[in-house]
């Protein structure tokens, strides 16, 4: 990864701290460096969904109904969303080194633990801590950005946003599959040693810290949150647009299974062969890089109005797609890429918004994931009511409002 800094002008929202004086190099990792942020974070990434695939497994070693474990999957989520908001500020303060070797120690040992469960509430308590420890990402982005040239942060920060997509269709793909072949606890197990050796491999490599040495605060730096948000049109705009593709990829992705499963259905299909959509998830892989020198090249706003563009299309795709495998197909390709070319742009244009790079990121995923989270549940209640049709009306309604509402707030910049 290229770390070659130029002056900054006077206008831009540069931390004291890091300002360099004049231009200069330091030494770098080079690409070998980049490739291992990318490899950390899709390891990382993945702890967060190891659990989904493997909830069948689980609740025939402990006795219960899937129902009755599926609760283990959402206090992965609680649990990342904990971590979230505790651990991915101190970026702008804590040594980067020491957080993230800890963090992958602590994440190692709590996979370990879940491995080893007796029964549902052992593992439950093992997933929280793990996944509290999963933010590794989103230390790592910050840092990425912060040491890119300007010229090619998008493309370095798609870079590592690319590597957490791929993790997370790893753990739902291979993570099912490994499970059936070895069994859950196996599937935990060998996480937790990738875990600590690539976290450990990735701090070692971080390049030292030149900043000032100060006191990490994270009650502090969650209370600076608001102000922050409030403070920075171009960080709400982000949230904003962001909040929106999320939400619509939510509400149709967590519902997909019951349109592909439904007995009754146009599809009847076992959930075997349903998990297999989850493959198009790598679409988001292959679209990360081209979403960064897009914004490179053309600039963060109109690569997202590009993301709205596909989004947009999907949505009527993903509609007829109630009776059409082809359009549901379609539609599936088009909501990852716009999704990831959202992602990489929006969070380009967050971590230059302010002069705390890794509050704002903070600020930005947490604002992603209130608006993926509300429209998963409200998707839920509009399938019983209103069927495949309903679900799609809730992530038009998303597109709508995460487009009109960074429209506004951009005309009030």
């Amino acid at each position: 990864m290229t770390v070659t800094q130029s002056p900054k002008s006077p206008t831009t929202d540069t931390p004291p701290r890091i300002r360099p004086t004049a231009a200069r190099t330091r030494p770098s990792g080079g690409g070998p460096l980049l490739a291992v942020i990318a490899l950390c974070t899709a390891v990382t990434a993945a702890n967060i969904y190891l659990a989904a695939p493997l909830i069948g497994l689980i609740a025939r070693d402990f006795g219960a109904s899937p129902s009755g474990a599926g609760w283990i999957a959402s206090v992965a989520q609680l649990g990342y969303a904990v971590g979230l908001l505790f651990f991915a500020p101190l970026g702008d303060t804590a040594n980067r080194r020491r957080l993230v070797g800890v963090l992958s120690a602590v994440a190692g040992v709590a996979l370990i633990a879940a491995g080893l469960a007796p029964g549902l509430p052992a593992l439950a308590a093992a997933v929280l801590v793990a996944c509290a420890a999963t933010v590794v990402p989103q230390l790592l982005v910050p840092l990425v950005a912060e040491r890119a040239p300007a010229e090619r942060r998008a493309s370095h920060v798609a870079t590592v946003v690319a590597g957490l997509f791929t993790g997370i269709v790893a753990a739902r793909v291979l993570g099912g599959l490994a499970g059936q072949a070895f069994g859950w606890r196996a599937v935990f197990f060998g996480a937790a040693g990738l875990t600590v050796l690539v976290g450990l491999l990735t701090a070692v490599m971080l390049p030292a810290e030149t900043r000032p040495r100060t006191a990490a605060n994270p009650f502090k730096a969650i209370a600076g949150l608001p102000g922050l948000f409030a403070s920075s049109a171009e960080l709400r705009a982000a949230c904003l647009r962001q909040g929106g593709l999320f939400g619509a990829w939510s509400a149709l992705w967590t519902t997909l299974t019951l349109l592909l499963t439904d007995a009754d259905g146009p599809y009847g299909l076992s959930l075997g062969t349903a998990g297999l959509f989850g493959l198009f998830g790598l679409v988001s892989t292959v679209a990360g890089p081209v979403s960064g020198s897009l914004v490179d090249r053309f600039g963060a706003p109109r690569v997202v109005t590009f993301a709205y563009a596909l989004t947009a299309v999907s949505v009527p795709l993903f509609l007829l797609g109630g009776h059409a495998l082809w359009a549901l197909c379609a539609g599936a390709v088009l909501i990852h890429a716009g999704l990831m070319a959202g992602q990489v742009a929006n969070q380009t244009r967050a971590l230059g918004a302010t002069s705390t790079p890794a509050a704002a990121n903070t600020t930005y995923v947490v604002a992603a994931f209130i608006g993926g989270a509300t429209a998963s549940a409200l998707a839920g209640p509009a399938h019983d009511h209103w069927g495949w049709p309903g679900v799609c009306a809730i992530a038009a309604a998303w597109v709508v409002a995460g487009w009109v509402g960074g429209a506004l707030v951009a005309r009030k910049k």
